[in-house]
């Protein structure tokens, strides 16, 4: 069934509590999903800094000798943090070359996430315990996509959760299932993206991470899927200056938008959003099938 939730803050008026009310969002939405869970942050970052999101799960590592060997591939300062089982690295260097290394030689680990304003955090166990562990509420920024899963096809496992992101400040969440994910994975790895699960949702933002690397925005990547990706869906998409939605033709996935002068939320139900402050004076909708919804940050 799963649950998505996402909120926007188009003012600066809820961005100092952006962690805590996305926390609220995904509180709602635990019994759609009570077996994994995960969230995206989008901050203002360091400039000119990248940083890479590392989940090893299940085993130990020493992480300050794995960021001095990034640091020699990459040619450029590394640091890292750790954050229970994941770590976070931060570099001037290329963050899609230090993706692929972390991915080649820290046997074991997923690299989650990159980019100079996105951080990203998934593990199994319920929502609210999910979001405690890794502190949501403390977060502050602009924009964040979170996710319940409930493993109806497949083993409860990390691997299937949610958010997937393989291009720079990049995210999705999605609730629904794609037909045409084997062939269009292929594709996308001869095109250069390479995934680490087998999950259909981990195409799908590999599918935009390329268009938006071969030029497109993110209202262009999106008309292409329309296109391209065949099957149910309800997605919610981050990217460094903004936020979308889009549901395939057909829309069967249920999905409610918010907005109001200071933001705008859309969930899987509208419960998540009833929380939110200044609900209760807000346009609501249901988004149209095969529709783009976007808002981007001022300039």
């Amino acid at each position: 069934m799963c649950g998505i939730v996402g909120l926007f803050c188009k003012t600066k008026t809820h961005r100092p509590e952006l962690g805590r009310l996305t926390e609220v969002m995904l509180a709602e939405m635990g019994d759609r999903g009570p077996d994994s869970a995960g969230f995206a942050v989008y901050d203002a970052g360091t400039p000119g800094r990248t940083r890479i999101t590392v989940l090893a799960e299940g085993f130990a590592v020493d992480w300050e000798p794995v960021a001095e060997a990034l640091e020699r591939a990459l040619g450029a300062e590394v640091s890292v943090r750790s954050v229970h089982d994941h770590a976070v690295f931060s570099t001037h260097g290329d963050g899609r070359v230090a993706r692929q290394w972390l991915i080649d030689n820290v046997a074991g680990a997923t690299v989650l996430a990159y980019g100079s304003q996105i951080e990203l955090y998934k593990a199994v166990g319920y929502p609210d315990q999910v979001a405690e562990r890794y502190d949501l509420a403390s977060r502050t920024g602009t924009h964040a996509l979170a996710h319940t899963r409930m493993a109806t096809e497949s083993a409860i496992t990390t691997a299937g959760s949610h958010p997937f992101a393989t291009g720079a400040d990049t995210c999705l969440v999605h609730n629904g299932s794609l037909s045409n994910h084997n062939r269009l994975r292929r594709f996308l790895e001869a095109h250069g993206e390479s995934f680490q699960t087998e999950n259909d949702s981990e195409v799908a933002a590999g599918y935009l991470s390329w268009r938006m690397r071969s030029g497109d925005a993110i209202s262009e990547a999106l008309e292409g899927a329309l296109n391209d990706l065949d099957g149910f869906y309800t997605f919610a998409i981050g990217v460094a200056d903004g936020f979308a939605i889009l549901r395939d033709p057909i829309a069967c996935k249920p999905a409610v938008v918010a907005e109001t002068d200071d933001w705008v939320a859309m969930s899987s139900e509208y419960r998540a959003i009833a929380r939110l402050p200044g609900a209760t004076d807000a346009e609501v909708w249901e988004p149209e099938p095969a529709r783009i919804y976007s808002w981007s940050l001022a300039a």
